[in-house]
């Protein structure tokens, strides 16, 4: 490990040491805060959650790239610092209790707390974060190289304080995702092997540690009566429940029929039609179940059939679009689903981030060095796309961009007029609620000629196709937070396109792109920031790279009527932390469903 040089050394007496970071301002909160706003700090300890998982798993390891991780391992896990939901980016000592940030920004020192503890009662020191880091860089997922990719040396200079030194024109996002940086402890990991699959009963330090462990079928917490961060501002209120389980369902139906029976206590509906017709049973119309939509204040994010560019048929624009335009969204939120959704055009909607119109002047000076590089209309063209709103003309105007890609129709089907080979798209899905959805979308590529079915596999099966990249559509995400910035690599750039279980699903490979995501990644300040995410934006978007789907501000939780929680809810996060059981609606329900 290299240690500071004399003179950074002689600079720390220099460097305010602080209890918390906001990306461009100072923290909301004071150093002597109590507790966050939003929590109340008596809320009572006890009761259960148990809610329901999807597939399976076979790992109780969540950061490598092998298996199949366990719902719910990251609360076992401490960090650096914990972020405040009522705060856009703002970060507050957790394991570290004093923060040092270079005025440069190019080294930064944490304090650790004496009294943090493993579980195991052992204290977390500075070589527990050394190891982490080299550790998840290491032999972590992909994601954990790009997201510390700035960090270019770690080192403990005593016990309880350690050193991050940084790459010149660093993320000015560093400092605070360095404090996302969950700890491990180095003395548990000492004799085994950390890149393979385990299903032990793994060792962490956060609120839960694991209680029960049954593969496939569940996976249970029991909250750390003794947890060492128990009275910290960070965590006081929160983190009430005693029991957290996992109970796994292969099919949402089932696990609504699970719900509706009393076997789990919660649910988290993401089918606007399932929402609007499939809670009124007895319980719920007496009283006894609950919904709610919590507010999301992140930016939507997007949502969208996935092309994968690795296939041959999606390396044409024109086709990418024809595609666009098959999709109808209109119908489907009338038809389908009750008018719930509002349609998503923007990888980061929902914000200031999102591009509209033409470029503004700001925009230009970023794309402007690469006209050669881009499709004309980045320049010539507001956004959003302006596609005909009806279904003929959508479907007319694909005719034509598919025409010009070099296909035409043969005996009612599309082929490439070259080599004869059917133009075909095969969506991969492990929820079959979701085939009434893409049917129709297949429907409107049938009538251009486009071959078209859905393949539906187990959840295991799609994650080993997801991870090899085995897919021609798939539906997928990339959620975006208020302050976007390292892991917009591994969403878009050219050393993730072909690293398994990288977040790089569309398989995108172009030198643009990879420049304006360093660009936004080391924007210092917020308007340079929105100004870089908007450009990125309009040349993902004219790229045609997914087909944009629909989002809801809003998460819909159902719920039986025996959980509390301070209000108002946080602005920024959800924090279901800071819920808790009330004992007499717990005993209430008990009774109902006794009665059953």
């Amino acid at each position: 490990m290299l240690l500071p040089s004399p003179l950074l050394a002689e600079s720390v007496d220099d460097v305010e040491t602080v209890h918390g970071l906001a990306l461009y301002d100072d923290p909301a909160l004071p150093a002597d805060f109590d507790h966050f706003p939003h929590v109340d700090p008596e809320a009572p300890k006890g009761g259960r959650l148990r809610r329901a998982a999807t597939g399976s798993y076979d790992s109780t390891n969540p950061f490598i790239i092998r298996g199949t991780p366990a719902t719910g391992l990251t609360q076992t896990y401490d960090t650096l610092l914990t972020t405040n939901p009522d705060e856009p980016f703002s970060m507050y000592g957790l394991i570290a209790e004093g923060i040092r940030l270079d005025p440069d920004r190019r080294w930064m020192e944490f304090d650790i707390r004496p009294d943090a503890r493993f579980h195991d009662g052992e204290p977390i020191t500075a070589d527990d974060v050394v190891f982490s880091l080299n550790t998840l860089v290491k032999q972590g997922r992909p994601f954990y190289a790009s997201y510390y990719a700035d960090v270019t040396n770690v080192a403990a200079l005593d016990e309880r304080t350690v050193r991050f030194e940084f790459a010149e024109d660093n993320s000015r996002e560093l400092p605070l995702i360095l404090g996302q940086l969950p700890i491990l402890p180095a003395h548990f990991w000492k004799d085994r092997e950390f890149s393979s699959t385990t299903l032990d009963k793994l060792l962490g330090s956060g609120p839960y540690r694991i209680d029960e462990i049954d593969p496939g079928r569940r996976i249970s917490y029991r909250r750390v009566e003794d947890y060492w961060g128990r009275d910290l501002p960070v965590n006081k209120g929160r983190y009430n429940i005693d029991h957290l389980i996992y109970d796994y369902y292969r099919d949402q139906t089932v696990a609504l029929e699970a719900f509706k029976a009393g076997n789990l206590d919660m649910r988290m509906e993401s089918s606007a039609r399932l929402w609007a017709t499939a809670y009124e049973f007895p319980a719920a119309e007496e009283g006894f179940v609950e919904r709610l939509t919590l507010p999301d204040g992140q930016p939507a994010g997007m949502q969208a059939y996935i092309l994968n560019l690795r296939r041959e048929q999606f390396q044409d624009r024109r086709v990418r679009e024809a595609l666009n335009l098959a999709f109808n969204f209109p119908w489907l939120n009338d038809n389908l689903f009750y008018g719930a959704y509002e349609r998503t055009h923007s990888f980061f909607e929902n914000s200031e981030m999102a591009a509209e119109g033409l470029p503004s002047k700001e925009e230009l000076a970023l794309l402007t060095p690469h006209r050669d590089s881009l499709p004309k209309e980045v320049f010539t063209r507001r956004l959003p796309v302006d596609h005909p709103s009806d279904r003929r003309e959508r479907l007319k105007e694909a005719y034509e961009l598919l025409l010009e890609a070099g296909y035409e129709v043969r005996d009612g089907i599309m082929v490439d007029s070259d080599t004869g080979t059917p133009l075909t798209v095969e969506v991969l899905l492990y929820d079959s609620q979701f085939e009434r959805v893409v049917q129709p979308w297949l429907h409107n590529m049938d009538r251009l000629g486009i071959q078209g079915r859905i393949r539906l596999v187990d959840v295991n099966q799609y994650l080993s196709r997801l991870r090899d990249f085995d897919f021609d559509i798939i539906v997928g995400s990339f959620p975006q937070s208020t302050n976007p910035g390292n892991e917009q690599r591994e969403f878009w750039t050219s050393p993730y396109a072909d690293q398994p279980r990288s977040r790089n699903l569309i398989g995108l490979r172009d030198p643009v792109i990879d420049t304006l995501v360093e660009q936004l990644i080391r924007a210092d300040s917020r308007e340079a920031l929105d100004t870089a995410a908007r450009a990125l934006d309009r040349v993902l978007r004219w790229g045609f790279y997914v087909v944009p789907q629909w989002h809801l501000a809003g998460t819909r939780v159902a719920m039986w009527d025996k959980f509390d929680w301070p209000e108002p809810f946080p602005r920024y996060q959800q924090d279901m932390d800071a819920w808790w059981v009330d004992p007499d609606q717990a005993q209430a329900v008990r009774e109902r469903q006794r009665n059953e």
